[in-house]
């Protein structure tokens, strides 16, 4: 909806094709989007990577969408082996395009797409503690700049987007208050901030944000990497969406 100028997504839109001159010129991206998940970890390695139009129900221009940024075989080898240097599983996917967790954002950000781009999946446990330790594995690649992205959604709880009940804009801000506090508090150490961030699920209305997790653990592989690369989290953007609230966060 933000590639069709969805009037609802207008800030959102505005905000991801302002933030990229803040972040500089990048040899690559990863990014970890909420909408592929595996077994083990796996890292795209395709030198030419197509478009996964991973959705339905929407209008036809939303599937001519192009975005043709380069894949990176080499790139994909070197977090291969990164991670498998940690002992975490991790295998090399040749084949695998790139899902709209992906293309959305970068159009909007990068929309000359000439950086070479690479995603690196979630593990389908789905368990905090694994997507952060996979972050720490990956987190050198920000002192070669590189930009790691966690694409997903800090409140994701289908059924009641767009609702008017202001219950729900009440419940969302509840958690998002807390996962900036997570994110930005300097107070907290890294340590108890991990722990907050695996025990996600006693958030003030977490099951409510999040029925499930897969939209808010790309922010656990960032938050990792951040972590391995010490750098702290600040809010970049939050704002009203969709009748509730949401954020974006900066590792820096």
């Amino acid at each position: 909806m933000p590639l069709l100028n969805e009037p609802n997504h207008l800030g959102l839109i505005e905000f991801l094709q302002e933030i990229s001159p803040q972040l500089g010129q990048q040899k690559a991206i990863l990014v970890i989007s909420a909408h592929w998940e595996e077994d083990i970890a796996t890292v795209s390695s395709h030198p030419q990577p197509e478009l996964i139009y991973d959705y339905y129900g929407f209008p036809e221009e939303s599937y001519q969408i192009q975005y043709n940024a380069p894949g990176a075989p080499d790139v994909a080898d070197k977090i291969e082996k990164m991670i498998e240097k940690q002992g975490i599983p991790v295998k090399l996917d040749p084949k695998r395009g790139l899902d709209h967790g992906v293309f959305v954002p970068l159009k909007l950000m990068y929309p000359n797409a000439e950086t070479p781009t690479v995603q690196l999946s979630l593990t389908n446990d789905l368990d905090p503690l694994k997507q952060i330790n996979l972050g720490k594995a990956i987190g050198k690649l920000a002192d070669e700049d590189f930009l790691i992205v966690g694409s997903g959604l800090s409140f994701h709880n289908l059924k009641v987007l767009m609702s008017r009940d202001p219950a729900v804009f009440d419940k969302s801000k509840q958690f998002d208050d807390w996962l900036n506090d997570v994110v930005t508090n300097k107070q907290s150490s890294w340590q108890d901030k991990e722990k907050s961030l695996i025990n996600w699920s006693n958030a003030p209305h977490a099951r409510f944000a999040h029925p499930r997790e897969e939209h808010l653990l790309p922010l656990h592989v960032c938050f990792g990497a951040a972590q391995s690369a010490g750098m702290d989290g600040i809010n970049i953007f939050s704002d009203k969406f969709l009748g509730t609230q949401i954020s974006a966060f900066l590792w820096q």
